[in-house]
């Protein structure tokens, strides 16, 4: 009988790189192999199982409302999603939401949105609106949202791409505001840039952009599929400088680990410029989606997860650092989303998560020279001092090899 890798290698699209694993359960921080070989998982499916695998209240939550009722389109009210949003915008400030399943569809509305309020609100000319993205962005992979990616292999031989883009130097606040016309709708930023390699801007910077934004007339949209509802800690990265935007794209842990769950949310002003016909989406905002929204959403706060990555994350840091290995060339992060930077002339990343992998830790490289350390929110000091252990032990091992060869 084909093994679970045979399998997909034949009958699924080569579009991952997966590490040589094949994962049958999870529980908590945990998963484990085909062959019962048990692993802590530092991935979090990049943010998504931020409350733990099959966190039993989510379990509970999913199982509860798909015996009661579980799709029906937003052709008709149903009586989870209005308290859903209602709770997502008390909590990030924002005034009204529009659910949608992938991160990548959220962010494709936050873009039609952006647009549309251009055009009807703030006055720009028919067809001549512009979006200012970041420089090493990642805000998914459909066409209109890889035409402002500036990573070559995710824009190779995907043309024509959407025009209306450009792109500006991720850090630098005085760039965007010398990039700006009076054809800018919105500048959209991930306050961390995460498949950028745990990226964070000079302190100051968002604070400097919602400013510029404000006095230009520019949407600031957040994008905070990543790094935002706890992961950062603070429930949002951009509360860490006090900002709030005018329009947030939240996913991934909004889904509590166990199905696809996302929003644009914004300010009144933005969000009324949808109609009816202007957007939609069969399964956004089902029952489902919405139950298991809202449980995902109590949990952060009852259970106090942002606190908790901030307190554990800062202690991973620091632990980090200890190690004493030529092969770290950096570590950044802010709570439980951090990067190790491996020097690309001494070893590969990829090879840093090989080799954790056979010790029972299971990351995933990021643009070939960062190692991501994002592990479920509700992983002990044990279950890191275990963690950082491996790490020590996987580079001591590759710079033994380094020097012998």
């Amino acid at each position: 009988m084909s093994s679970g890798l045979d399998l997909e290698d034949q009958y699924c699209a080569h579009n991952y790189h997966p590490l040589p694993v094949v994962l049958s359960r999870g529980e908590g921080v945990h998963v484990w192999d085909e062959n019962g070989k048990k692993y802590l998982d530092m991935m979090s499916a990049y943010s998504a199982v931020s409350h733990g695998h099959s966190n039993p209240r989510i379990v509970d939550a999913l199982i509860k409302q798909a015996k009661t009722l579980c799709i029906v389109s937003r052709a008709f009210y149903t009586d989870k999603l209005g308290p859903f949003l209602e709770l997502a915008c008390d909590l990030t400030g924002q005034d009204m939401a529009l659910p949608m399943n992938s991160g990548a569809e959220a962010v494709e509305t936050a873009v039609k949105a952006a647009r549309r309020w251009g055009y009807e609100v703030k006055g720009i000319e028919q067809d001549k609106a512009e979006i200012i993205a970041c420089t090493g962005n990642f805000h998914g992979r459909t066409t209109t949202v890889i035409s402002f990616s500036d990573e070559a292999e995710y824009r190779k031989n995907f043309g024509p791409l959407t025009p209306g883009f450009k792109l500006v130097e991720y850090g630098n606040a005085e760039a965007l505001e010398n990039m700006i016309t009076p054809n800018t709708a919105a500048f959209l930023v991930e306050p961390i840039q995460g498949e950028g390699g745990i990226v964070i801007p000079p302190r100051g910077y968002l604070k400097k952009c919602e400013e510029i934004c404000k006095k230009h007339n520019v949407l600031l949209i957040a994008d905070e599929i990543q790094c935002g509802l706890g992961r950062s800690g603070k429930m949002l990265a951009c509360d860490h400088e006090d900002v709030k935007p005018d329009g947030l794209i939240l996913g991934k842990a909004l889904g509590g680990g166990v199905m696809a769950v996302s929003m644009f949310l914004a300010k009144k002003e933005v969000m009324d410029i949808f109609v009816p016909g202007t957007h939609g989406s069969t399964f956004g905002g089902n029952p489902l989606a919405a139950a298991v929204g809202m449980e995902a959403l109590k949990i952060l706060v009852e259970e106090k997860l942002p606190e908790r990555s901030k307190e554990l994350g800062d202690y991973m840091k620091a632990e980090l650092q200890k190690i004493n290995s030529p092969l770290i060339d950096n570590i950044r992060g802010a709570g439980l989303f951090i990067g190790v930077e491996i020097d690309e002339a001494l070893g590969s990343a990829r090879e840093v998560c090989e080799r954790l992998m056979d010790r029972g830790l299971l990351s995933k490289e990021t643009h070939e020279t960062v190692v991501r350390l994002a592990p479920p929110l509700i992983i002990t000091r044990e279950e890191i001092d275990w963690a950082v252990e491996q790490i020590k032990v996987v580079l001591q091992e590759m710079d033994e090899v380094r020097l012998a060869s």
